[in-house]
């Protein structure tokens, strides 16, 4: 099902970024597949080509280094690749009690989150313009809507994912080029391990699978949709942030999130 157009994704090698590498590729589209493991780049890149016949390169870089997006785009530029979908998915999480989380490691969440994802679009959507079509995913999150006690630095930069995506993308309409932010909740992946999340009531109730978050992902970029909850149980949760009182908002998300914290 070759339809000649390439998607670049970011954070691909675990997670929600390989199923949507998965996802696009069955759907036909070129990858270029962007993370920091090249062993793990070369062997996905690999099999997704071996599997559906599609075409797939890889670039391997720190993405949370400043100048991570200009090199990115420098390679796909000597590539001689034109980025019909821009997926923006790379991300970590720096979890617990704000006084005791490390601060290198937040500043590079910040980086990789708020000034790599605008900067790729900074680079990107020109050329983009030009072409008079394209599209780009941004991933937030559940904690886009909700400030999250054990949480606070990751929930504010997916807002400012959030807050910067529909922004950009109500200033493109009528150009062709949209922007969709995926808010994904809890989903049953490497990323709670790796945060030390993984013993967080938030991990063990309504969590979804990263190849069902990327259908929903995908069918909504797709159909060119500003911004998609993933999962009925997120979607409630939203919405009850704007109904319930915030002094209970925060009890609830510190209840989801600080046991394991509280303990420590």
């Amino acid at each position: 099902m070759k339809n000649n157009k390439t998607a670049l994704i970011t954070g691909c090698t675990s997670g929600i970024g390989k199923a949507l590498s998965v996802k696009f590729a069955q759907e036909g589209y070129n990858l270029v597949l962007v993370a920091r493991n090249e062993d793990k780049l070369k062997e996905l890149s690999n099999y997704l080509s071996e599997i559906f016949y599609i075409k797939s390169v890889f670039i391997a870089y720190a993405l949370e280094k400043p100048e991570a997006a200009e090199y990115v785009f420098h390679r796909v530029q000597e590539l001689d690749l034109k980025i019909d979908v821009l997926v923006n998915n790379a991300g970590f999480n720096e979890f617990g009690n704000f006084i005791k989380t490390n601060r290198e490691k937040e500043h590079d969440m910040m980086h990789l989150h708020m000034f790599f994802v605008t900067d790729m679009m900074k680079f990107f959507l020109p050329l983009m313009l030009d072409n008079k079509q394209g599209q780009i995913l941004n991933i937030g999150s559940t904690g886009s809507y909700i400030s999250c006690p054990y949480d606070a630095v990751y929930a504010a930069t997916k807002s400012y994912i959030l807050s910067v995506s529909k922004g950009i993308n109500a200033e493109l309409k009528g150009t062709g080029i949209t922007i969709t932010t995926l808010c994904p909740g809890s989903t049953k992946t490497e990323f709670a391990a790796k945060a030390g999340m993984e013993d967080t009531l938030l991990f063990k109730l309504f969590v979804m699978s990263p190849e069902r978050v990327a259908d929903i992902a995908y069918k909504a970029l797709m159909k060119r949709k500003a911004v998609v909850v993933a999962g009925i149980y997120n979607k409630i949760l939203v919405m009850s942030s704007y109904i319930l009182p915030n002094r209970f908002v925060a009890y609830l998300s510190k209840m989801m999130l600080g046991k394991q914290c509280q303990a420590d």
